[in-house]
């Protein structure tokens, strides 16, 4: 167990330190921030006093160097724009991005896992064949139209929820959080429910999927001879059986919806690290940028070793074939 979490924790240091060398050499190339920082009235001397107080006048080699003997120590640098620290910042709009992610992720398993369950135990059934029809449209639907097509109906047309904003918040453990009111929760409903629409339907079609995979295997049919409850049947037997391939997807799902959350959050107006990197690419602010992505792979890290030990609980042969593969 040790060496496997080494091992796991010498990928993930790989995998930040490649991304901080493409997104230095992808902001190099993009442009200077400079232009963006000085007036355009700034004379060379100006320009120079700016790029060297940014320690943009090094070369690009020598910046990076810097950027990583200072990260190893926790410094992540400092926003060219805010002139605060830029992991202090990403921090700051975390709150917000989790609790959208979580909620857009809670609606879209809860609702996926149960209707994939229907759709899987009941093929035949009309409603079923609606339920998968309607699973296609939700993979289909581009998720910045279905958003303005919300902001539209229920803000607009209907006024039955607000259309920007995360509303009132409570502080727990020095935390805000919207969902702990009703104006927080009404304005949580309209980018959650955009956020969860492609989720819901690609765990529904998984379970469906696994449902129907499973249903005629023996050991299910035996668990209905012996007369066990359909309820037994379908928690224990059937659900189960196909939780590991969906538990990957929901922890995958998780870390995107919170890594690529900048439309939505954008859309709805939603204060969280995903609007904060669109504002940083639109003025190359590369500290913002780089602690952003530092905080999105050490994330992705994070749950897929979560997924992992839950493997190990749902099915003990996954930590037994590792470690016989191991040996």
């Amino acid at each position: 167990m040790a060496g496997w979490l080494m091992r796991r924790s010498a990928q993930a240091a790989l995998v930040v330190l490649a991304m901080t060398v493409i997104v230095f050499v992808g902001l190099h190339v993009a442009g200077n921030p400079v232009d963006i920082l000085v007036p355009p009235e700034a004379d060379a001397a100006e320009r120079a006093r700016i790029a060297a107080s940014f320690g943009l006048d090094q070369p690009l080699w020598r910046q990076y160097l810097l950027f990583v003997a200072r990260a190893l120590q926790g410094d992540l640098g400092r926003s060219f724009i805010y002139n605060q620290p830029a992991l202090a910042l990403v921090v700051e709009r975390l709150p917000a991005t989790l609790e959208l992610s979580l909620a857009a992720l809670v609606l879209a398993a809860g609702l996926g896992i149960g209707l994939g369950l229907y759709a899987g135990l009941r093929p035949r059934a009309a409603a079923a064949r609606l339920i998968m029809a309607g699973s296609v449209v939700g993979l289909s639907l581009p998720g910045f139209w279905v958003g303005l097509m919300l902001v539209i109906g229920f803000s607009v047309r209907l006024g039955w929820l607000p259309s920007s904003g995360r509303g009132e918040t409570v502080a727990v453990l020095g935390v805000g959080w919207s969902f702990l009111t009703a104006d927080g929760l009404a304005h949580l409903i309209l980018p959650a429910a955009n956020l969860a629409l492609f989720k819901l339907a690609l765990i529904l079609r998984l379970t469906r999927a696994g449902v129907r995979e499973v249903v005629h295997l023996d050991y299910v049919r035996f668990a209905r001879a012996r007369g066990l409850a359909p309820s037994r049947v379908i928690g224990v037997h059937i659900l189960r059986a196909i939780l590991i391939p969906i538990v990957t997807v929901i922890g995958l799902e998780f870390c995107s919806t919170v890594a690529f959350s900048m439309v939505t959050e954008s859309i709805f107006a939603w204060p969280g690290m995903g609007r904060l990197m669109v504002e940083s690419i639109h003025v190359l602010d590369r500290p913002v940028i780089v602690a952003y992505l530092v905080a999105v792979v050490l994330l992705f890290v994070a749950v897929n070793l979560l997924a992992d030990i839950l493997y190990r609980l749902l099915d003990p042969r996954v930590g037994t074939a590792g470690a016989g593969g191991g040996a």
